[in-house]
């Protein structure tokens, strides 16, 4: 039966993608770690827009020019600015505001004390990796189209942990950057839509790992898999196995660690998604 839905889940990710769901907008939160949508207003015609110094995701709805600007969990309440440079080189800002949220806490217990307190090699190889995510978060790619909707990228419980105050063993660590989806060890994970494949690797706090490129500012990461079943490069379709579930890394039990990055901000998953 576990196959069965899974093979359903599967079909019916794939079908949404083809009837262009993946245009739909996400869902509007103007708060630390969420999405604010931004009309840039009158005729003009838009080339790029800048929030906190980073390009920002521009799409075309009914005759609307929209910016999708990702707020950063560290963000303050109160007026932000959206800079924006029209075709003919002139330059305007736009003002957004950003309502406060809080977020929970949440308390675990790691077993493998070296995940909680590295020690000097593992602190070397942590940054090392920290520079190759942070450059393949930094891509910028435009497609024809842009994303800016998915699929649920595996079969599974989908926690709401995203931007709680972590603690590992008592001890404060960042917030929760991503949805985790709890899921036997092995089950498929799909891209939730077609991209490319900008960085693959095991990380010392993530596992296996895969960074996923949709263009557009848009970048989705997977963490803690078994398997991984794509390469650098790779050109994926919505709903192609990218890999499978696991519990590498940092973890308490099998899961998929699900990061959505707009502007090089991690946002909530659960606005992109129905």
């Amino acid at each position: 039966m576990k196959y069965v839905f899974l093979s359903l889940f599967l079909a019916i990710s794939v079908v949404c993608h083809a009837q262009g769901i993946s245009s739909a907008l996400p869902t509007q939160a103007a708060v630390p770690g969420g999405v604010a949508i931004v009309e840039i207003p009158g005729q003009k015609a838009v080339a790029r827009a800048f929030y906190n110094k980073q390009r920002v995701m521009l799409v075309s709805q009914d005759e609307r020019q929209l910016a999708l600007v990702g707020i950063p969990l560290s963000a303050k309440p109160g007026e932000h600015h959206l800079q924006v440079e029209e075709r003919k080189g002139e330059r305007f800002s736009i003002a957004f505001s950003v309502a406060a949220k809080t977020y929970r806490e949440q308390h675990l217990s790691i077993s493998n004390e070296r995940q909680v307190n590295p020690n000097p090699a593992d602190l070397e190889r942590i940054s090392r990796e920290s520079q190759e995510m942070n450059a393949a978060f930094s891509t910028w790619t435009e497609p024809e189209m842009a994303v800016t909707h998915f699929a649920v990228p595996t079969a599974g419980i989908k926690s709401d942990s995203f931007g709680f105050r972590r603690f590992f063993n008592e001890q404060p660590r960042s917030p929760h950057s991503g949805m985790d989806i709890a899921a036997p060890e092995g089950t498929p994970i799909i891209a939730p839509a077609g991209g490319t494949i900008v960085a693959t690797g095991n990380y010392f706090f993530n596992g296996n790992t895969i960074i996923l490129d949709h263009g557009h500012g848009l970048i989705t990461l997977y963490c803690h898999m078994n398997e991984i079943d794509v390469a650098v490069g790779q050109q994926v379709e919505a709903g192609e196995q990218i890999g499978k579930v696991g519990q590498t890394g940092r973890v308490t039990g099998p899961h998929l660690h699900w990061s959505v990055n707009l502007n090089n901000v991690r946002v909530d998953p659960a606005l992109f998604i129905n």
